[in-house]
């Protein structure tokens, strides 16, 4: 009986290998559109950094808050200052990733490109880093995630994962401890202060706010007025033009 060769026996397993992972990975990426997370990969990421350094008094706050739950204000605020794009594009904003690239170039202070679907998929399965391995995988689970969830979803969860401070990951943590309100009572100032410290959580302070912060903050509360505030995410308005509402 002849065998396949090596080879060809090698091609095979591979391929199985991939086929199981897509597999998996698009299986735990469809539960995840209706089973709220309850921790991420930034979260765990977090916690083991903390055992290995023995940060005795570290304690990580989160718990999930449903979109019915959370003021409207908070995800438009994270539009506004993370992806005006967010609503139309299907994962990826090629136009500010070509203007990352140009910049960088032009040898201007390098500024990120992703979207909240990228940033989501990034919290939720990788770690940090700038290989290209994670990268790639960023992009892989960002095509499951626009493919799988309405963007609601991708918008909700990230709201609930994203760090806001050190420890503190989600709008209800969030909200607890720099506001001592629930999220539902936040206002568009108090929103637009979460999201002004997205860029560097480890930075930033929602508590104890920067005047770049400070500036910020007043910035995105612009950018939600000219949007038109929370129905820009129902689809009820006509996309604005947002080429002179870059990232502050």
């Amino acid at each position: 009986m002849l065998h396949p060769p090596p080879i060809r026996r090698l091609l095979r397993y591979a391929g199985l290998v991939i086929l199981s992972w897509v597999a998996l990975s698009w299986f735990i990426v469809l539960v995840l559109r209706f089973v709220p997370p309850w921790t991420s990969a930034m979260m765990m990421e977090r916690q083991l950094d903390a055992l290995i350094h023995g940060e005795k008094d570290f304690h990580l706050q989160h718990h999930w808050v449903p979109w019915s739950r959370v003021s409207p204000w908070v995800p438009m605020a994270m539009v506004a200052g993370e992806d005006q794009k967010f609503p139309f594009h299907h994962g990826f904003d090629f136009d500010s990733i070509q203007n990352a690239i140009d910049a960088a170039d032009d040898g201007k202070r390098l500024r990120g490109a992703s979207t909240i679907s990228q940033q989501t998929a990034k919290n939720l399965f990788l770690w940090n880093g700038r290989s290209f391995a994670r990268k790639g995988l960023e992009a892989y689970f960002t095509v499951l995630l626009e493919i799988t969830w309405p963007k609601r979803r991708i918008l909700e969860v990230y709201m609930n994962i994203a760090q806001l401070g050190d420890g503190i990951y989600g709008v209800g943590a969030a909200s607890d401890a720099f506001f001592r309100t629930s999220p539902a009572q936040l206002g568009p100032a108090q929103a637009a202060r979460l999201a002004a410290v997205l860029p560097n959580p480890d930075r930033f302070r929602v508590d104890h706010p920067s005047s770049y912060v400070m500036e910020r903050s007043h910035w995105i509360e612009q950018q939600m007025d000219q949007l038109g505030g929370p129905a820009y995410l129902q689809g009820t308005q006509a996309p604005r033009d947002t080429e002179r509402s870059q990232r502050h």
